[in-house]
């Protein structure tokens, strides 16, 4: 019976030493081993990742290369290259303010805008260019549209012309005795046609004596848009020795006697009138364009052509393909005419 009582002593003893060293095998692997294989786990693939980003972007998209505008014969671009109307970095942009001047010519205050170069100073005399709106339009056509003083910002910085004025006038110069709102009849178009004469007797004269500009022909620039396109011809006509570039974009009939879709113009001058004398000094370059599908004005632009070819008018005509009476033909036209700026 002890004997027995020693046996089952021993036995249990050794179960317990054997279950004990079990245990602290258990322990140690789970605290080394397994640490170790997790750590490596987890790492790896991570600088395997960040190499592969870092050395072939795979995911990062490639531009389409945007297509260059076309020149034609005369070096007008037949479109404005897109990247012109949008925000540069490095580059500063001028902001359109508006003012008036007193009109002799129309007997009351009148207003326009400006577009002033960013580093502007009165220690340097600059170029202007006066731009004219389109049929009920004022100060404020052209000072609206936002990309039009990136336009001229991009195109300064980038050496296409020199730095210049941008003046933006109301056009409608309606005295006591015309017209007081545009319409689409003749009479009420008669404010247009007196404009030419009081932007060279009260407008010009105001901007001379307000800022610092290059007086006289080489510093003076006109152009402007269908109505403003049609009186940019007819101020070149009367005064074809104050202007050294003109340009007409998508000119409104009524210059000289013609009929459209919404009146019958009995016309500033007659057909045989638009030409100059021998020996009368003419801007070095008049341009006249028209978007191709203009559904406003449509072929009487091509008539302002065909005329002024016919009556011996140097002069430079082009159409801008697919355009409309938009801004197509307007960003089209103000890039060629930018260009000559200064030049």
């Amino acid at each position: 019976m002890k004997r027995m009582f020693l046996i089952l002593v021993t036995v249990a003893l050794s179960v317990c030493l054997f279950a004990c060293g079990k245990s602290d095998d258990k322990a140690e692997t789970p605290a080394e081993t397994p640490k170790e294989e997790t750590n490596m786990n987890e790492n790896e693939p991570t600088k395997q990742a960040e190499l592969t980003v870092t050395e072939t972007p795979t995911d990062t998209p490639t531009p389409t290369p945007t297509e260059a505008p076309k020149t034609d014969e005369n070096g007008m671009y037949l479109t404005c290259p897109t990247s012109y109307l949008t925000k540069k970095e490095g580059v500063s942009y001028g902001k359109f303010e508006r003012h008036t001047y007193y009109s002799y010519y129309c007997n009351r205050e009148r207003a326009y805008t400006i577009l002033l170069p960013p580093d502007y100073t009165q220690d340097k005399k600059y170029p202007v260019v006066y731009l004219l709106h389109g049929i009920f339009g004022d100060e404020n056509s052209f000072a609206g549209d936002a990309k039009l003083p990136i336009l001229v910002g991009n195109m300064i910085a980038e050496g296409l012309c020199e730095e210049f004025i941008l003046v933006c006038p109301a056009m409608y110069a309606a005295g006591d005795d015309t017209a007081q709102a545009p319409a689409f009849n003749a009479e009420a178009c008669i404010p247009y046609d007196r404009f030419p004469k009081e932007l060279v007797e009260n407008l010009i004269p105001h901007i001379n004596a307000t800022y610092s500009v290059q007086e006289g022909r080489e510093g003076t620039n006109i152009g402007g848009f269908s109505m403003g396109g049609r009186e940019t011809l007819y101020t070149l006509m009367l005064y074809p020795e104050l202007f050294k570039n003109v340009c007409a974009m998508a000119p409104a009939p009524g210059m000289t006697p013609a009929k459209d879709g919404f009146m019958e113009h009995p016309g500033s001058l007659q057909e045989d009138e638009v030409r100059f004398a021998e020996g009368t000094v003419v801007p070095d370059t008049i341009i006249i364009c028209c978007g191709t599908r203009d559904s406003v004005v449509g072929k009487f632009p091509m008539g302002y052509h065909n005329l002024f070819e016919k009556n011996g008018i140097r002069h430079i005509w082009y159409e801008v393909p697919n355009a409309d009476h938009d801004m197509n033909t307007q960003y089209s036209g103000m890039f060629n005419f930018f260009r000559l700026i200064g030049k």
